[in-house]
């Protein structure tokens, strides 16, 4: 017998929803057990637990309590906020210029930079926040870019997509 929505124990989604919430805010802790007194090879273990064990067993664990039915309620009301929140499908012509721009940008540095890091003498006290500025810049790009743009993306991964040409 499948389980709808209307008769989902309330319940049953919210533990099931603090154990998936808790388990993905498990890597959180690894500052702490970095900084205990256990030994080296017991902190390297736990932190990759806590890393990559944790959240994907909080996971299914959340999906055993919830039931298929509440997890899959539970993911379509995510699923609607962040699609409220998303880049729009289409965007102007001059957001999609200064989207691609702040695209090639990281891409640029990051090719070109191991060759003239030498001729900056400040990168060295500074590549970790350049290297996050980089990052920052290519996430906020994807948005601006917007759906279209990662529809694009993801058609480079599929052998047999064919380019798309616009008559327009």
């Amino acid at each position: 017998m499948e389980e709808t929505e209307k008769n989902i124990p309330s319940n049953r989604l919210i533990i099931g929803g603090i154990v998936f919430i808790v388990g993905q805010l498990s890597p959180l802790l690894i500052p702490a057990v970095l900084s205990s007194e256990l030994g080296s090879g017991i902190k390297t273990a736990l932190s990759g637990f806590l890393m990559l064990g944790v959240p994907e067993l909080a996971i299914m664990l959340s999906i055993v309590i919830m039931g298929k039915a509440g997890f899959a309620y539970l993911k379509s009301k995510i699923g609607r906020l962040f699609k409220q929140y998303g880049p729009p499908d289409k965007v102007s012509k001059v957001r999609y210029t200064i989207g691609l721009i702040m695209f090639i940008i990281p891409f640029l540095i990051g090719w070109l930079l191991p060759y003239f890091e030498h001729l900056i003498p400040w990168y060295d006290a500074y590549h970790l926040w350049i290297n996050i500025c980089g990052d920052i810049l290519l996430i906020v790009s994807l948005f601006i870019l917007g759906g279209d743009f990662w529809e694009k993306i993801r058609s480079l991964f599929i052998y047999n997509q064919k380019p798309m040409i616009d008559s327009s």
